[in-house]
């Protein structure tokens, strides 16, 4: 059954993405309500597969490919979940097809690394804090490229988003703000639980991540206190997003990929 979750899950969300594309290449208007409802099914199979391909006796596989398409498991059910209140439908096709694209890694490097966190309460605290925190900051760094588009086609000469599907600036980059500040939060939660909860935070093994997951946390205090006191927005912003998110992104999952992956 794992196999047909996987296959259920790809096809649905990558059909979803398919819908909604052709709003934003070819002006058409999209079957909404359709694209949703893939989604959705894309996302319920998601998590199906999931459940079989992490908990498994004994133990849970919590390998690189696992955990990644867990993250963007979390992120696509939050972004449908935003779409209720926030026009995304450009950011929609690009997590539909992050999302399949996870699954089906997951599918075909069947890497494995087995823990046993139902045994360490400490433990499930900590890699819980840390997928949301990094989860938030991923969407966050959408919204700055969504806010890097919409900024580009307002300099255009002539052009007018009048008609057009992407949210208004002022919209997205307060909302990329909020998603910054909770990610940031997150992130200094995950943080301090590492260090109560966990011993060897910077033993051999988990120090590059440590030291990494620190400057990315500093990366994004300097840009929410820019921000909150300079008034920084545009290139600033969208500059220190993708560097935050690069440090993190090779905190989490540099060495796995190397070891799981390349080793």
């Amino acid at each position: 059954m794992t196999t047909v979750f996987a296959v259920a899950g790809i096809i649905f969300y990558l059909a979803a993405a398919f819908l909604l594309m052709g709003k934003i290449v070819n002006q058409q208007t999209p079957n909404k309500k359709l694209a949703m409802v893939l989604s959705l099914a894309g996302a319920a199979a998601h998590i199906c597969y999931l459940s079989q391909a992490i908990v498994i006796a004994p133990g849970q596989n919590m390998s690189i490919t696992n955990v990644l398409s867990l993250v963007s498991w979390l992120i696509t059910v939050s972004m449908l979940i935003s779409a209720s209140v926030m026009p995304n439908i450009i950011l929609l096709p690009v997590v539909f097809g992050f999302s399949a694209m996870t699954i089906a890694a997951a599918q075909v490097l069947p890497v494995s690394h087995i823990m046993h966190i139902e045994m360490q309460p400490g433990l499930v605290i900590h890699i819980t804090l840390s997928l949301f925190a990094y989860g938030t900051l991923v969407i966050a760094f959408l919204y700055a490229l969504q806010m890097s588009f919409i900024t580009f086609k307002l300099k255009q000469k002539g052009a007018s988003l009048l008609n057009s599907p992407l949210p208004p600036l002022m919209l997205v980059e307060g909302m990329l703000f909020k998603l910054l500040l909770v990610g940031t939060f997150l992130l200094i939660l995950s943080l301090v639980s590492g260090f109560v909860f966990l011993d060897n935070m910077f033993s051999t093994m988990y120090a590059h991540k440590t030291v990494l997951s620190i400057i990315a946390l500093a990366v994004y205090i300097v840009l929410l206190t820019g921000q909150h006191i300079w008034g920084w927005r545009g290139k600033q912003v969208i500059v220190l997003t993708v560097i935050g998110l690069m440090l993190l992104t090779l905190a989490y999952f540099g060495s796995r990929f190397v070891r799981e992956i390349l080793l």
